[in-house]
């Protein structure tokens, strides 16, 4: 359980998995789709997973350059445990929600 934590370190770390999932991304899509956070932020949390083994970093040679992000197969292996937090999410519903 202690790799998982460190692994899905916070917020961010778990929903950039998540957009992931659906494939590969540019930073751009990948920032649309958790709401728009922080460049700062993102990018230290996309840093982290890199060198953690769970996504890849890919520049294209273009003008300008194009990033995509995109998991590993490592990475992949984190879907079962997302899902297992979406189905208890929907489940236990925030209390006055």
């Amino acid at each position: 359980m202690e790799r998982t934590l460190q692994v899905l370190d916070g917020k961010w770390a778990t929903l950039v998995v998540r957009e992931l999932l659906n494939g590969p991304k540019r930073f751009g899509e990948v920032r649309a789709g958790l709401g728009n956070p922080s460049a700062k932020t993102l990018t230290d949390r996309l840093r982290a997973l890199e060198h953690q083994g769970i996504l890849t970093r890919t520049v294209h040679a273009e003008v300008p350059p194009r990033v995509v992000y995109a998991l590993t197969e490592q990475g992949r292996s984190l879907s079962g445990i997302l899902h297992a937090m979406l189905v208890w999410g929907e489940a236990n519903p925030e209390p006055g929600a």
